[in-house]
């Protein structure tokens, strides 16, 4: 099926098993390439999700191609590039592990069948992973924004001729979402990728100009009058040089320096540029949606936070050491920075867990560093920690002192075991056990940070739809793993009120480094911390923790959930943004950016107001009116002398 939207299409490109690539013309003439997952592809768990992470994963490589405009949340998510980008549709089905075949010059039978889907979407690399998944709208349908397509690519009814339907998929691509056992170093290992199969759709066969849409056409080439339009051109551009020149010292006080030339086209997505804010909400939700205004209001305060411990394993009985040396694993999750002045909340089993957790860390490490000796094999790892928890303790280097400790937050986009910049050390202030609400304050070294806003009157019950926000990663390997925020539209199944504390629990989550991170309400205030579930198998992050418990601990730390000069000036860059006012949008990003630098969103945000804007919107520069007048009176002079020369030439044509 064609897919309809903001774009004439002139013809298909390409096919694969799980989607096409097709070539259009925008609104402002420019050619794209469009890459289209087949909607009941999208439908199957998992392939949406990687349609999303390998597009944005390809952008963000070294000379990847840059996406112009994309709605991964359509019923058929699409992703469109600038055609000088060359065959970026083909890099993308190609980076998704399926076959991909374009569309010979002219159409001809296949002589083979299609090749089904062997294996799994894989991600890209040596890029920085992307997020994994698309969220959905907080409440109800998203309504149709002004100048904004609503679900531009919904698929049309009437099948294209002689194009087979797609085929259902059966199984997902890998995800990073599901929790995982635990592996080396007490640390968790990704989860083996589902294997795909199914048969796949045909590779398009049609002549796409026999189709029954409207196509474009091009015009005859008018007759060429090359002397008189030289004349013409020569005579207009002295004109406006020249004359516009004059008109411009009486018409303009003082001469503004223009908007620089926008890096993207203007779509009001933002461009492909060395920052990495480590969530975009664009790429997230439907384009100026309320979905992606939410995640963009919340999105700048999240935080990767990761503690260290070093320390020796000891016999509880008489201090003996089980291994001479030293082990040091970390712990790694989420968190929210509430207060700009560098207060954090946290998860507290992941900034100072209890003593079993910890002893449990350190016999993992040990009985790991076994194995590599060659004195424990890997199949015994579990029984040899399970056995031990109880009679071994953890300690410094004397059997009386505490673990090392180092606790390190990182904004934007994380990597684990970083401690220089931008890694910002911190500690803890304050933390509640898990009976009282597992949330802890930690206090960063560093000021001028992005918050989030918490919503005191928060009402949540059962159905309510919420978007949850936390850091997870894809990588298979702990120690070079990066990390970025993910987010995903998750549905409230009930209310415990078995306890106090009255959390409440999600149907779905992000994985497992995603405790510690927030729910937030549609607009974009938190409503709750994410949580492990323990009454569950997997003991997932399906637990909200209300925001009531938050504010509490706030209040015993002395600290105030408030808003800074930053903080304001970028939500009213965000207001402006999303109703249209570029203009304002550009210089609220401009002063958040500036007064707090860590807020990359903001200087993303700020480039796609440009974008936005375009290049033919001045803003009211001032070269507009000496070039527009200097126009109008060089066409008066063109006319005369256009004529003029007309009625020559054909006066020499009779002889």
């Amino acid at each position: 099926m064609q897919p309809e939207g903001p774009y004439r299409f002139t013809h298909l490109l390409g096919g694969s098993p799980v989607g096409k690539a097709w070539a259009a013309i925008d609104e402002q003439g420019r050619f794209v390439s469009v890459a289209v997952l087949d909607a009941t592809v999208a439908a199957a768990p998992g392939w949406r999700e990687a349609f999303a992470e390998v597009a944005n994963a390809l952008a963000q490589s070294p000379d990847g191609p840059p996406i112009t405009y994309a709605d991964f949340s359509a019923a058929a998510p699409w992703v469109a590039y600038a055609a000088e980008a060359g065959p970026a549709p083909e890099k993308l089905f190609r980076a998704l592990g399926v076959e991909y075949k374009p569309v010979p010059a002219a159409p001809r039978p296949v002589s083979a069948p299609p090749q089904p889907v062997s294996g799994v979407p894989q991600p890209v690399s040596g890029v920085p992973q992307p997020v994994s998944g698309v969220p959905q709208p907080v409440s109800g349908v998203p309504q149709p924004v002004v100048d904004m397509p609503h679900a531009p690519w919904a698929v049309q009814s009437a099948a294209i001729p002689n194009q087979p339907p797609a085929h259902p998929v059966s199984a997902a691509p890998a995800s990073s979402a599901p929790a995982s056992p635990a592996g080396p170093a007490g640390h968790d290992v990704a989860p083996t990728p589902a294997t795909v199969s199914g048969p796949p759709a045909d590779v398009p066969q049609f002549d796409p100009y026999a189709a029954p849409v409207r196509r474009i056409k091009p015009s005859a080439p008018p007759k060429r009058r090359t002397g008189l339009w030289a004349g013409v051109a020569a005579l207009a551009l002295v004109a406006v040089v020249g004359g516009g020149a004059g008109i411009y010292a009486l018409s303009s006080d003082e001469p503004g320096e223009p908007d620089p030339p926008p890096t993207a086209t203007s779509t009001g997505f933002p461009a492909a540029t060395p920052l990495a804010p480590g969530l975009k909400p664009w790429a997230q939700a439907a384009l100026r949606s309320p979905e992606e205004r939410a995640l963009a209001v919340a999105g700048p305060s999240m935080v990767f936070v990761e503690v260290m411990f070093t320390g020796y394993v000891r016999n509880k009985a008489d201090g003996a050491l089980l291994n001479k040396a030293p082990v040091t694993f970390s712990r790694r999750c989420s968190g929210v920075v509430v207060q700009h002045e560098g207060h954090v909340l946290t998860n507290s089993q992941c900034v100072q867990p209890t003593p079993d957790v910890l002893v449990g860390s350190a016999l993992n490490s040990v009985a790991n560093r076994l194995v590599a000796e060659g004195s424990l094999q890997a199949k015994d790892i579990s029984t040899y920690t399970r056995s031990r928890v109880n009679t071994s303790v953890l300690t410094g280097a004397n059997a009386a002192d505490q673990p090392e400790s180092r606790l390190y937050g990182q904004l934007n986009i994380a990597k684990g075991e970083v401690t220089d910049s931008p890694a910002i050390p911190g500690t803890v202030v304050r933390a509640l056990p898990i009976e009282a609400g597992n949330v802890a304050l930690v206090k960063l070294e560093q000021k001028n940070l992005p918050t989030a806003e918490l919503n005191t009157s928060a009402s949540v019950s059962p159905e309510t739809s919420l978007l949850v926000l936390g850091y997870g990663t894809s990588d298979t390997s702990f120690r070079a793993a990066t990390y970025t925020v993910l987010s995903k539209t998750v549905t409230v199944t009930g209310v415990d009120t078995s306890t106090p504390l009255n959390p409440y629990r999600i149907n779905e989550d992000l994985g497992l480094y995603s405790r510690g991170g927030i729910a937030i309400d549609p607009s974009g205030r938190v409503v709750g911390m994410l949580d492990n579930d323990v009454l569950r198998p997997d003991k997932a992050n399906r637990l909200v923790v209300p925001v009531s418990t938050m504010t509490a601990l706030l209040q015993a730390g002395g600290v105030t959930n408030a808003l800074g000069k930053a903080d304001n000036q970028y939500r009213s860059g965000l207001d402006a943004y999303f109703a249209g006012d570029e203009s304002t949008a550009i210089a609220r990003f401009d002063e958040a950016a500036r007064n707090s630098p860590a807020n990359l969103l903001a200087q993303s945000y700020r480039q796609a107001a440009v974008d936005s804007r375009g290049p033919d919107d001045s803003g009211g520069s001032s070269w507009a009116v000496p070039v527009i007048a200097a126009a109008g009176g060089a066409l008066a002079v063109a006319i005369v002398v256009a004529v003029a020369m007309l009625l020559a030439r054909r006066r020499n044509s009779r002889f």
